[in-house]
């Protein structure tokens, strides 16, 4: 069985190139000589991911602490709601503007990363002046999650231009480091903020010196390893495949979901008694989990099927998710954020792979993640705000568990039950 996605649509608008380079992807057990699935460069790519990664991603997944901070803080008088889109517009944007990213990178190459990766530092930087609602939302939400998405896109399309049949490990690896980075971040945050007198301007900066620190070490790993692509700088027939567009509306429902206790985890455990120190570390706790959560799934993954993997990391979290609303005390609390870290660990690694293989060549792998990351990311941008609407409202964090537990669930079943078949794989069969 082809561990490729088989929806292929013939069209009269694809140029004479891309038909030319059309080529055949390796079947289940074989390496393609095209990919050289391991050696320095390829592992220095990947270890390059993870450091991108660590700085940000890892950073976004450390929301829960600012959340926390604005509302006993500076933006003590704005509603749950109000301050969540901030967070919640820095995690669209991260992932949509993937969808300029992307192509830039499989038309340039890695000399792209560089301009956003300083332009990102530049923004943590004013963070740490922001006063207002309105300036969070501009420098943090909107140019932070902008600069941030077009210095991950590169790195993220990179390291499968180097594996196939190891793609799952290789990219779990990349994505880990968003984990280690969402360890490290809330817990420099939270000594930072609250065991020392620098206040929160200086917190900030130390926290963009660390980013730039590792962004100096990781970028110049992300490098291409076939040569650019010259047609379209968006690729519209992907659209045309349906086990690709089905997959896209999996994925924003798994997103929809996952971020929503990313996000208030922080202040469910104050609401629960936790001093806010305690609650603060949740995030840190939270991605520690997510580390083996990425990478054990993904090293299953490349034996049991990419789909699989990646509904099953759906269907467990909305499980999960659902049960959130039983949870009580600081051991309950602390025992739930460890479990929803490992189940929805495999989210974003899952998702990112399976976008990944519906690429049919090197060249398009950019262009296929960025589009599909940028649909996907509307469930991260609706998510938490409704999730803090709903936070009060009478019913509570009851009100947010079911949302986003079933959003998760829906999103896993979607992937199993037909973006499976869409791509020419039985429901049980290893894809």
């Amino acid at each position: 069985m082809s561990n490729q996605p088989v929806a292929e649509v013939a069209e009269s608008t694809q140029t004479s190139e891309e038909k030319r380079d059309e080529p055949t992807q390796p079947k289940e057990g074989e390496t393609s000589p095209d990919y050289p699935e391991g050696g320095f460069k390829a592992w220095s790519v990947a270890l390059g991911n993870a450091g991108v990664m660590f700085c940000t991603l890892g950073y976004i997944n450390s929301w829960g602490v600012y959340q926390a901070y604005y509302e006993a803080n500076q933006l003590r008088n704005s509603t749950a709601s109000a301050i969540s889109w901030i967070g919640s517009l820095q995690s669209f944007s991260i992932f949509s503007a993937a969808l300029v990213g992307g192509p830039l990178f499989d038309r340039y190459g890695g000399k792209i990363i560089y301009p956003p990766a300083l332009a990102f530092v530049f923004t943590i930087f004013m963070t740490s002046l922001c006063k207002e609602y309105y300036q969070f939302i501009l420098a943090q939400g909107i140019l932070g999650g902008v600069t941030q998405g077009l210095t991950m896109a590169p790195a993220m399309a990179a390291t499968p231009q180097y594996f196939f049949k190891r793609r799952g490990v290789a990219m779990g690896l990349g994505v880990a480091g968003a984990s280690i980075g969402g360890v490290i971040h809330p817990i420099v945050l939270n000594q930072l903020l609250t065991q020392t007198d620098l206040g929160f301007g200086w917190s900030v900066r130390i926290e963009a010196f660390l980013t730039l620190a590792i962004l100096l070490i990781s970028c110049p790993a992300i490098q291409a390893r076939v040569p650019p692509r010259k047609s379209s700088f968006f690729l519209l027939r992907a659209f045309k495949e349906a086990g690709y567009t089905s997959l896209i509306v999996g994925s924003f429902f798994t997103f929809m979901g996952m971020f929503c206790p990313l996000f208030y985890l922080p202040s469910y455990g104050i609401s629960q008694g936790m001093t806010p120190t305690l609650a603060f570390y949740l995030s840190a706790i939270l991605n520690a989990a997510s580390f083996p959560g990425r990478i054990v799934p993904a090293i299953l993954s490349d034996k049991f099927g990419k789909l699989n993997a990646f509904a099953a990391a759906g269907i467990t979290t909305g499980l999960l998710t659902l049960c959130w609303q039983f949870v009580k005390g600081n051991v309950g609390v602390i025992v739930f954020t460890a479990l929803f870290g490992f189940f929805s660990g495999a989210i974003i690694s899952g998702g990112t792979v399976t976008l990944a293989n519906c690429a049919k060549h090197p060249k398009d792998i950019g262009t296929y993640m960025g589009m599909g990351m940028a649909w996907t990311s509307v469930g991260s941008l609706i998510g938490p705000p409704v999730s803090g609407a709903l936070k009060d409202t009478d019913l509570g964090y009851k009100a947010v568990a079911m949302f986003a537990g079933t959003a998760s669930l829906l999103g896993g079943l979607l992937v199993l039950l037909v973006v499976k078949p869409l791509s020419g794989f039985k429901i049980l069969s290893l894809g």
